[in-house]
């Protein structure tokens, strides 16, 4: 054997080795081994069992929501251009179907302010649409670019949000995709491998998770004694909010709050569970440099204020400012470590933009994965023993060297899955059947070439030379074109597809190494040992 090629079979069976080791471990027993497979190679929805949900976008919340927003940007422009004005509200939409309608009503404007409310409109607010429905009244409608858009983006960024809190439970490649076209029926897909109780999942993703920290204004038994206070109107840009019942407050309780937040959930940095001084959970949270910037101007110009911190539309706390406070701050009141740990995860991960609601659940059982498997198996193998056959009977010696490749490219193959986290689904299974079919596509080729070379008159050394020197840029090229295809299956395919093109494109690496480089050595070490090569199997 010649340094090279016992260079090139230390490197091979090095390879091997760390390959072996990703998908077995270091077992001491049969039950260990079989604990490390299931560990290391892991499977998806439709061979594990699992979770499966579709939910649906309530994006009329979003489009409310910016409404909302619209509406109070809308009253302060009209207050500085002197454009009074007798009410303005908005209807409520509560289904999918009726988020087109969403308007904003604007009563008892002044005839003479009529252009400048709607060069106001024009300038300031230009996804809306002013639309007189009397000399006094109007109304605004979005654009039905905007309205799209909008509609888009609520069910882009409640994907965002419910991906980032199902990957802060630590799930096993859950997919989270949408369902259907963008714009249209919203739906949300949603896989979850290995989760046989979806309840505590089901919440977290549920829970809205919108925090505000305010300003509290004053303190209330009831709406009616808040209004009462204040002679049946609230002072501007303020709003009333109910004590939640973990608030400690005695009895109902309403707070007067500020409606503009000092502190939003975006301007948290970090969010995690903790104990306070009675050692009861809480949930402690640290803000961003500029929200901590703002957190401290503000808490240090109102030391011995009460500030309300909300969650959800609830008061969960409203400490009295001791001090002044930067970066940090607390949620009180979680009834369990666990209960704390959810809460900052999703503040963690972000608030949801709208609403969802679960369309459908299934729970799939692990015993429909196992008979995929079984079927899985059982098509591989009897794919192998055919291709076996065929290689061995029509390329004779060459035949072996051709299977002990094949063998190799599987084992590589799970290795790098394993290594990698990637997920094998039933297409990917079909995936690991058509690389079977790669890897003997590509040994043919070399072969081929081999037989082409020897028919030409040279000798058996300088025909393997050049048998897998002409070969090689054909596999390169044949390779190539594949993993092309199999990124587009990735990019627009949905999450089984997306399995079917990950374990395509595994394999054709995997080959690259074996039909190439192992079966190469294989050749060398093989005619490396005969004094005088006259002949070769093949």
């Amino acid at each position: 054997m010649t340094k090279g090629v016992r260079t090139r079979a230390i490197i091979i069976l090095g390879v091997m080795l760390l390959a072996v080791y990703g998908i077995i471990g270091l077992p001491k027993s049969m039950d260990e081994l079989r604990k490390n497979i299931a560990e290391n190679i892991k499977l998806g929805l439709d061979l594990k069992g699992g979770t499966y949900l579709v939910l649906q976008v309530q994006v009329q919340d979003a489009l409310k929501a910016e409404a909302d927003r619209t509406m109070e940007s809308l009253k302060e422009d009209l207050r500085k251009e002197g454009i009074d004005y007798a009410a303005m509200d908005r209807n409520d939409p509560t289904t999918i179907e009726e988020a087109d309608s969403i308007h904003i009503n604007i009563r008892g404007v002044p005839v003479d302010k009529t252009g400048a409310l709607r060069s106001l409109i024009a300038d300031r607010h230009p996804s809306w649409i002013l639309t007189p429905v009397s000399s006094t009244d109007y109304r605004l409608n979005l654009r039905p670019t905007e309205l799209i858009a909008l509609k888009r983006d609520a069910v882009e960024r409640t994907q965002q949000a419910i991906q980032n809190r199902i990957d802060g439970l630590g799930l096993t490649e859950p997919i989270v995709q949408q369902r259907g076209r963008a714009d249209a029926d919203s739906e949300i897909l949603v896989q979850l491998p290995g989760v046989d109780d979806p309840a505590r999942v089901k919440q977290i993703m549920q829970m809205e998770a919108m925090l505000e920290i305010s300003e509290v204004r004053g303190t209330y038994p009831s709406q009616e004694a808040a209004l009462a206070a204040h002679g049946g109107v609230l002072p501007l840009n303020t709003k009333l909010v109910r004590a939640s019942s973990r608030s400690g407050e005695q009895g109902e309780t309403w707070f007067l709050v500020s409606r503009t937040p000092v502190i939003t959930g975006r301007d948290l940095r970090n969010a995690r569970p903790g104990r306070d001084e009675f050692n009861k959970w809480e949930t402690d949270f640290t803000l961003t440099k500029e929200g901590a910037r703002r957190f401290a101007r503000f808490t240090e110009a109102n030391i011995g204020n009460r500030l309300a911190i909300i969650l959800d539309g609830q008061v969960r706390s409203a400490p009295v400012i001791q001090s002044r406070i930067e970066d940090q701050g607390r949620i009180t009141g979680a009834a369990s470590q666990q209960e704390a740990s959810d809460l900052a995860l999703v503040l963690r991960a972000g608030s949801l933009p709208a609403g969802i609601k679960y369309e459908e659940e299934r729970t799939v059982g692990p015993s429909l994965g196992a008979d995929s498997i079984r079927q899985g198996i059982t098509a591989g193998l009897v794919g192998l023993a055919l291709v076996v056959g065929v290689m061995l009977v029509y390329y004779k010696g060459a035949g072996v060297n051709a299977v002990v490749a094949l063998i190799l490219n599987a084992i590589l193959l799970l290795a790098i899955m394993a290594y990698f986290g990637a997920v094998l689904t039933l297409p990917g299974i079909a995936g690991v059947i058509l690389t079977i079919g790669m890897a003997v596509d590509a040994n043919i080729l070399i072969f081929e070439r081999i037989r082409e070379e020897l028919r030409a008159g040279k000798g058996v050394l300088a025909a393997v030379d050049t048998g897998f020197n002409r070969a090689f840029l054909t596999i390169i090229d044949t390779h190539v074109t594949t993993v092309v295809s199999c990124a587009f299956l990735f990019m627009f395919g949905t999450g089984p597809v997306k399995g079917f093109a990950v374990t395509l494109v595994i394999g054709l690496i995997a080959n690259l190494f074996t039909a190439v480089f192992v079966s190469r050595t294989m050749f060398d070490w093989h005619l490396g040992r005969q004094r005088q090569v006259t002949r070769l199997s093949i």
